[in-house]
């Protein structure tokens, strides 16, 4: 998905942790910035795909005639019906008997679905965010060689889930390339409330033009209209983000966006669905530029998609631990 959001909001209380958060940020970001002028030099690792490539369901190729493009914010239409999604069982992973994380529950968001190309009449069709009306999903946006945003979404989701249960956590997928299509941005939300979930992470890569490389966290920004109240959630989905943010430069080398978020690698937003809507923590992560050429390098390959999801993970089990 493309992202061009606000600055992100004054720090809130809890001013003494905040601080050893931001300061441990701030002390990762020199080094992961060193790297990536390394890497700026010598190019980036790739595998185009490699063995995580052919893991992914056949079902979820996107056709040469139908490749998904860069996402954008379109303009709003008048409202219609929220469209009715196919019921599918939760898919849920059987937690450990024991671990640092045992009774906590984690809700993974693979961005998009890999079908939805083939639905475009169901996904455009929009539901209340709270503060507008917005289009149900999209496609999500792809590479220039056409490895799809739905693909990986799925690909880093299921390491994570592996890295998860083996701290005893119990976790829950919104979708699994398992349904047709969707599910729609407020029913990705519904789907967390529902579970209670102790942490929430909807994982992305954006479809920014070429330059522009890094990764950012995307954090809820204060809402109160209509179906959306994130007051409760604004503070703990900040912690969690930081927490992604730090590790996520540490495990990956990868440096924060160098188009939004002024080198923090944190945005807030108040126009998505999937945050304006939860109830309980939770933050999106762009996890790279698919439409850069050194970024795609990296989000194809197998090797630092098993960073992305240990970094990801990682911010996940401090947040969770406290």
């Amino acid at each position: 998905m493309s992202y061009v959001g606000p600055d992100f909001d004054p720090p809130q209380p809890r001013r003494s942790r905040r601080r050893t958060l931001t300061v441990a940020v701030a002390a990762l970001v020199p080094g992961a910035l060193l790297g990536w002028v390394i890497y700026e030099a010598v190019g980036g690792p790739g595998d185009g795909g490699g063995s995580g490539n052919a893991a992914v369901r056949p079902s979820s190729a996107t056709p040469s005639n139908t490749a998904p493009t860069a996402s954008s914010t379109n303009d709003d239409k008048p409202p219609g019906p929220t469209p009715t999604a196919e019921s599918t069982a939760d898919s849920t992973s059987a937690p450990a008997a024991s671990g640092p994380l045992k009774g906590k529950v984690v809700v993974i968001d693979p961005g998009h679905n890999p079908n939805n190309f083939q639905r475009t009449a169901e996904i455009n069709r929009k539901v209340n965010i709270g503060t507008n009306w917005k289009e149900c999903d999209t496609t999500g946006t792809s590479t220039n060689d056409g490895y799809s945003e739905a693909k990986f979404t799925l690909d880093v989701a299921h390491r994570m889930r592996t890295l998860l249960e083996r701290q005893g956590a119990t976790v829950k997928f919104t979708q699994d390339g398992d349904r047709s299509w969707g599910p729609c941005v407020d029913e990705r939300a519904q789907i967390g409330n529902k579970a209670h979930a102790d942490a929430v992470v909807s994982i992305h890569a954006d479809g920014a033009g070429a330059g522009q490389r890094g990764f950012h966290v995307i954090l809820p920004g204060k809402v109160n209209e209509g179906a959306a109240n994130t007051g409760p959630i604004v503070i703990p989905s900040r912690d969690l983000g930081e927490r992604i943010a730090g590790s996520f430069v540490r495990v990956t080398g990868s440096a924060p966006s160098n188009y939004v978020g002024a080198g923090t690698g944190l945005v807030t937003r108040e126009d998505l669905g999937g945050l304006n809507l939860s109830t309980v923590p939770k933050v999106f992560i762009e996890c790279g530029n698919m439409r850069d050429s050194k970024d795609a390098a990296l989000l194809t390959s197998s090797a630092w998609r098993q960073k992305a999801a240990q970094g990801i993970s990682e911010g996940i089990v401090s947040f969770l631990r406290g």
